[in-house]
């Protein structure tokens, strides 16, 4: 059934209630894959939808940039395209933003809250960045805002923490919030694929954009880690408070050692708790295969949740696309729907906890570090005297053996050889200690006159 456009509102507010019979005035802006998928559930489940809030909800216009393109797979009035987006969102009781990026949709999302409309959003990045100023005026209009869809797609999961959690303590959120580059991560581990490669793959498959770059650089994830902090810990959390790095760096070498050591390598998102603050932290880790986030394959997303009384949760799901996308949005928008038939409001924002945010330094990680050493006597009580100056407690110690460059013959590391040349690897996995001390201690490793190279350094999560 098609939802038709509801009447002109003569008014710049729209009521805190509404009967059963009148149609509460949806406007939707964006109609790319997301948007699409929004639109043809509201029209083909009109009913249903209805029977759900409790009252009709009738699309009166969907916002576009280019008006021209065949839209008819949206099964809408064509009337209802406009690229009057400014207009759109004062005639509406909802609005829907799932255009992205920084403006205008913020301007949109603004302007709607203060002609009544309650919003529902998908916008990870606008959240990260400008968050407290979009609580501020949605508590200023008394509306609703919403943003299940911003973070792991169709999985429940802000709702969770915001709401199922709110008597509890969350303690720490790990997860996997990005699908492009559990991907990459997993055809690396599974198929033994490059990074490039990978990437590629990825690309085909309509998993990575064009430009990969938001994905891969681990930007994305970090909008979704402050956006989880925030919620898990009652504290305002920016993206520019997270540490990022992402998996352009991951090599199949890497990899290859997480294996060795029966674990994976994943881009981790990672929001703690602890008493001194909030640390929150974007960065790719080796997690044993043991662990539940080992086994999220391909672009799927799961995020592993420690309460006080809760204990350990985990939620899984796609994360991306535009039905389970949709799917996220839809179930906010009949929760505001729902509030504003009833006359009420949803939670707002919980920022009364204010903890500080600690720098990345601070940080309590534990290092995988490969080591490409001398292979003479000495060798390992040097390489343990840098560990312990920067009381860095070594948890164990693995000898690869590498070829004689002379005559391809293997040695124990510290065995005499009489080659100058002779070679050997360390492997090395430390206990839990600040960040800040971990990089030191690579920093010393690098003067040694016995390492001849640090191969690969990453850190090591969920053990």
């Amino acid at each position: 059934m098609d939802v038709q456009p509801g009447p002109e509102r003569e008014d710049s507010h729209v009521d805190s209630d509404v009967s059963a019979s009148t149609p509460l005035r949806v406007a939707l802006l964006g109609a790319g894959v997301v948007g699409g998928a929004v639109a043809r559930h509201l029209t083909e489940r009109a009913d249903d939808m209805a029977a759900r809030v409790g009252a009709p909800l009738a699309l009166v216009g969907i916002a576009v940039r280019r008006p021209g393109r065949d839209r008819s797979d949206l099964g809408v009035d064509p009337s209802l395209v406009t690229t009057d987006a400014e207009q759109l969102v004062t005639r509406a009781d909802l609005v829907v933003e799932v255009i992205g990026g920084i403006e205008p949709a913020r301007s949109l999302i603004l302007r709607a809250m203060e002609h009544g409309a309650s919003v529902v959003t998908a916008n990870k990045a606008l959240l990260a960045e400008d968050g407290p100023r979009l609580y501020a005026a949605a508590a200023e209009h008394r509306v609703d805002l919403y943003y299940e869809a911003a973070v792991a797609g169709a999985i429940p999961l802000l709702r969770p923490l915001r709401e199922s959690l709110a008597g509890d303590e969350v303690r720490k959120v790990l997860g996997i919030v990005n699908g492009t580059t559990n991907y990459v991560l997993d055809k690396m581990d599974t198929s033994g694929a490059g990074f490039e490669d990978a990437v590629e793959q990825a690309q085909a498959l309509g998993y990575a954009e064009a430009d990969p770059t938001a994905d891969v650089e681990g930007f994305d994830a970090a909008a979704k880690a402050a956006i989880l902090a925030s919620l898990a810990f009652h504290t305002r959390v920016s993206g520019s408070d997270v540490h990022r790095e992402g998996i352009t760096d991951v090599t199949p070498a890497d990899v290859a050692a997480a294996r060795e050591m029966d674990c994976v390598v994943k881009l981790l998102s990672i929001c703690e708790r602890t008493d001194a603050g909030v640390s929150v932290r974007v960065h790719p880790a080796m997690i044993p295969r043991s662990h539940p986030l080992a086994g999220v394959r391909d672009a799927f997303n799961a995020v592993f949740v420690e309460a006080d009384a809760a204990g350990q949760l985990m939620f899984y799901g796609r994360g991306a696309g535009g039905e389970p996308t949709a799917s996220a949005v839809l179930g906010d928008l009949v929760a505001v729907a729902r509030h504003r038939v009833g006359g009420g409001l949803g939670p707002g924002e919980s920022s009364y906890a204010d903890l500080p945010i600690l720098p990345m330094g601070d940080a309590q990680t534990r290092y995988y570090v490969s080591l490409d050493v001398a292979d003479r006597s000495g060798v390992l009580a040097k390489v343990a005297a840098a560990f312990a100056e920067h009381n860095v407690s070594i948890e164990t110690v693995r000898q690869r053996m590498v070829p004689d460059e002379r005559d391809g013959d293997r040695h124990d590391v510290g065995e005499a050889t009489g080659n100058s040349n002779a070679r050997a690897n360390l492997v090395i996995v430390t206990h839990a200690a600040p960040d800040a001390a971990l990089s030191a201690t690579v920093e010393s490793l690098r003067t040694l006159d016995v390492v001849r190279g640090v191969n690969s350094v990453m850190r090591v999560e969920g053990s």
